[in-house]
């Protein structure tokens, strides 16, 4: 087998590509690789009294031996790992019955799910308040019929909760009603004529179909969660706080850079981890 050299016009219509994907990847260095790496040198070389900037782990020393940092941390974490949890409890069933039904009463279920994505995350806190919020809605109903008043999940580790749930139902959503689409009919029909119950038929046939969708749904979910900083700033308490507002707050208040990128490092390397269990996933996939 030979192999025939490209021809000009080939090789103009390679130059050509390059130059089109050249400014985007142009873009994405500079605007993304590039703050990473400065952010990473500047938390890894501390300043010292003296003005000199050696090469040290003193920031991730401090960061892990205080208390507060940790907490910050843990209730990030906890915050997170409910929030996924509560979502794939809501959209699986959701995204099987918009898979599997038909009719009208669909279409209305499917335009409620995607609703929340076209509306901003501060009108969402703004309405969290005024109907969960103390003295709000649900106060108001429940005394007008003698009940007593629920403890309003705002200004708790929960308020963050229910607001980040209902901001990412849509995107939850759309994900696993895609990957549903690799579930034939005929596949379930087959598993029903065996006497195949309903959890059984989820477990065996169409979960291994989706299984893809399920890790995009994880890592996105984590990913967006992490990074999320309205809704916990507005609804979550003071302290502890998720990583969001206390990144800005340490940048801001305390006026202290290389300690908030230093959280900042802490926080990518997570994101990271989600990010390495999707590319797997994915690849894996590809691999079957």
């Amino acid at each position: 087998m030979t192999i025939r050299p490209l021809t000009g016009r080939a090789q103009s219509r390679g130059l050509i590509g390059l130059l089109l994907v050249a400014v985007p990847v142009g873009l994405f260095a500079w605007m993304t690789i590039w703050p990473i790496l400065s952010g990473l040198t500047r938390a890894f070389t501390p300043t010292q009294p003296d003005g000199s900037r050696p090469f040290s782990a003193a920031n991730f020393t401090e960061f892990f031996s205080d208390p507060y940092s940790l907490a910050n941390l843990g209730v990030t974490l906890w915050t997170c790992l409910v929030t996924l949890g509560l979502l794939l409890l809501i959209c699986i069933p959701l995204a099987l019955y918009l898979r599997f039904a038909t009719g009208r009463l669909a279409g209305y279920v499917q335009t409620m799910a995607m609703f929340p994505m076209f509306v901003p995350s501060i009108i969402l806190a703004f309405a969290f308040i005024r109907v969960l919020g103390p003295n709000g809605t649900v106060d108001l109903l429940l005394n007008a019929v003698g009940l007593p008043k629920i403890r309003s999940p705002y200004l708790t580790p929960w308020g963050p909760v229910i607001g980040l749930v209902w901001d990412n139902i849509p995107l939850t959503v759309l994900i696993l009603v895609s990957g549903l689409g690799a579930v034939t009919n005929q596949a379930v029909e087959a598993a029903r004529d065996v006497g195949a119950r309903p959890l059984t038929l989820f477990w065996y046939i169409i979960l291994p179909r989706i299984w893809t969708s399920v890790a995009v749904v994880i890592s996105f979910t984590m990913l967006g969660l992490f990074s999320a900083f309205t809704l916990p700033y507005v609804l979550g308490p003071a302290s502890p706080e998720m990583m969001g507002p206390f990144m800005q707050r340490t940048f801001g208040d305390l006026r202290d850079p290389e300690m908030a990128l230093t959280q900042a490092t802490v926080t990518m390397l997570f994101c990271i981890a989600f990010g390495i269990f999707y590319v797997r996933a994915v690849a894996r996939n590809r691999g079957k």
